[in-house]
């Protein structure tokens, strides 16, 4: 019974225990109006400070890139044509072996295949007395290697010939000398030339014939047409004096021989008449003897006798008047034909000796070319005896040095076509913008990579923007632009990175602040608060760049000083503290 009550009175006890701690709870929860206005009050608010920075500001397109070795580049042999056939390759380079300038990239039946600088691909084969751009840069190389060439001017002469020979011995390489077909060439060539010589010095006295030919037909021709013209002169003469007179028909000639064969005539009688009377007195003197007899007699026969010729004579010459009187006219006219022909064949002969002297000229003139080409083929040829370089013993690479990328030939292939592809040891990044990007970004802009998950962290330069979209690779949405990179010993080759291009900055430190300091006056002005003292005021400011989630500011009114705090914002000191 007493233990009954006993646990009665704890029950009791422990009822009004847990209503006096119900009670107080419920208390504690019920306030008055009075204490609910003053809870639901604003607080009394603090501004939010920081601090005005200097730094540089810069706006950045962002993107990813794959990184790179350069692009492949092809290496090919051209067969040459100082050689009969192609040789075999003997050796061929390791992948990722690195071919500097000066290097034997490959073998081919015991000859090397050279590496040097230059833009133009190996093409012809080189040799003396040749010019061009690809001379230039064998020049230029085998000067960069410490091998005099002499001046670097594209033309291969003797100093280029003898710089290639040391290069090829320092390599431990026989100089490509001279083949049997040049020297053939070359012995061919003399022999041409001296023929050519022969012929233009038979050439040479033939002109100077032909000069004094045409000397001679002039000549020949000026005689020929005086004579003619002597002849006419003569005849037009005899034909005026052969014209027949106008009183009775007969030509003066004519009357003239008639009047000197009557006078002949005369005096041949006279004299018969002479004689005849001495022969007379010689007969009719008794004293005379008869030997004087004898002789008048004969003197009178003479005399009969030279008159009768006396009077033929006259007959004779009579009748040639009469003929030549008859002939005048024909016989000018002949004359006067003679000095025509005469004319026409001393031109004819002339102009025969010029056509002569002009064929010879002509011929003395093709021996001289013949003689001039032959000698400037004879002396290309001597030069091409001397130290050479076949066209597939050298390669012209771009940059250097180069690492092999992929050899696709193989040892006993022949040594022609494509046999390999290197690439340069400049890393570059492959990536792509969006249209509306692409324009801000142009050639020579810095870039900067990184990738905080593999800890890369190396500089770039941007190398090409492509001008149109969907090249390389990319889509038609995208433009493709290539990252050169600086160089870094952080391996990089067929990693992702990321890529940072600033496309606007302030060019230097400048003075900053949190874009939420800045603020808009009533007047259109910007403005900033700045603690001073304790107090906050406003100073008026000319914002420039923002970026990053800052402003440059200049004080216009006021000043400004690194350090110095401006508010960006207000908030409850109690709850502020409480955070």
């Amino acid at each position: 019974m007493h233990r009954e009550r006993i646990i009665v009175l704890v029950g009791v006890l422990g009822f009004v225990a847990v209503a006096l701690v119900g009670a107080w709870i419920v208390g504690s929860r019920i306030e008055s109006p009075a204490d609910a206005a003053a809870r639901t009050a604003a607080p009394t608010p603090s501004p939010i400070l920081v601090p005005v920075e200097e730094r540089v500001l810069s706006s950045n397109v962002v993107t990813r890139g794959t990184a790179r070795f350069g692009l492949p580049q092809g290496i090919s042999i051209a067969p040459s044509a100082l050689k009969v056939k192609p040789a075999l390759l003997t050796t061929l380079p390791l992948r990722n072996a690195q071919l500097r300038e000066g290097s034997v990239m490959l073998t081919a039946s015991g000859r090397p295949l050279l590496v040097l600088q230059g833009e133009i691909p190996a093409y012809r084969d080189l040799v003396p007395g040749i010019s061009g751009d690809d001379v230039r840069q064998l020049q230029q190389g085998l000067k960069r290697l410490g091998f005099d060439p002499g001046p670097t001017d594209g033309t291969y002469e003797a100093r280029t010939s003898a710089a290639v020979a040391e290069w090829y011995a320092a390599g431990g390489w026989e100089p490509f000398g001279p083949t049997l077909d040049q020297v053939a060439a070359a012995r061919t060539l003399a022999q041409d030339l001296g023929h050519a010589l022969k012929t233009k010095v038979a050439a040479d006295a033939a002109v100077a014939a032909a000069a004094l030919a045409v000397e001679a037909a002039r000549a020949i021709a000026e005689h020929n047409n005086g004579a003619a013209a002597a002849e006419l002169a003569a005849r037009t003469a005899d034909r005026s004096r052969l014209i027949a007179s106008p009183e009775n028909g007969i030509p003066l000639a004519v009357k003239s021989e008639r009047a000197r064969a009557e006078y002949a005539d005369s005096a041949a009688k006279a004299e018969v008449a002479a004689t005849t009377a001495e022969r007379a007195r010689v007969v009719l003197d008794p004293r005379q003897p008869e030997t004087a007899r004898a002789a008048a007699e004969a003197r009178l026969r003479v005399a009969r006798a030279a008159a009768q010729n006396t009077r033929l004579e006259g007959e004779l010459a009579v009748h040639a008047a009469e003929r030549d009187a008859r002939l005048a006219a024909e016989r000018l006219e002949l004359a006067e034909a003679t000095v025509r022909s005469a004319r026409l064949a001393g031109e004819l002969a002339v102009q025969a000796a010029l056509d002569e002297q002009k064929i010879a000229e002509l011929d003395a003139e093709l021996a001289a070319d013949r003689a001039a080409r032959l000698t400037a083929d004879l002396k290309i040829a001597k030069r091409k005896l001397g130290v050479q370089v076949p066209v597939d013993e050298i390669a012209f690479i771009r940059a250097l040095p180069v690492r092999v990328e992929e050899v696709t030939a193989v040892v006993g292939d022949a040594a022609s076509g494509s046999v390999m592809s290197v690439t340069d040891n400049q890393l570059a990044i492959d990536s792509a913008l969006p249209l509306d990007v692409a324009p801000l970004v142009k050639r020579g802009m810095p870039v900067a990579i990184d990738e905080q998950a593999l800890g890369i962290k190396a500089t770039g330069v941007v190398e090409r923007v492509a001008s149109a979209p969907g090249t390389r690779g990319v889509d038609g949405y995208h433009i493709y632009f290539e990252v050169r990179v600086d160089e870094t010993p952080t391996p990089l080759k067929g990693f992702s990175v990321r890529l940072t291009i600033p496309i606007k900055s302030t060019k230097g430190v400048v003075t900053v602040v949190p874009l939420s300091a800045l603020s808009l006056a009533a007047d259109g002005t910007s403005r900033v608060q700045v603690e001073n003292a304790g107090a906050l005021e406003y100073v008026v400011v000319e914002p420039g760049l923002s970026a990053d989630g800052f402003v440059e500011v200049t004080p216009i009114d006021g000043s400004l000083a690194p350090g110095q705090l401006v508010v960006v914002g207000y908030q409850d000191a109690a709850n502020f503290g409480d955070r």
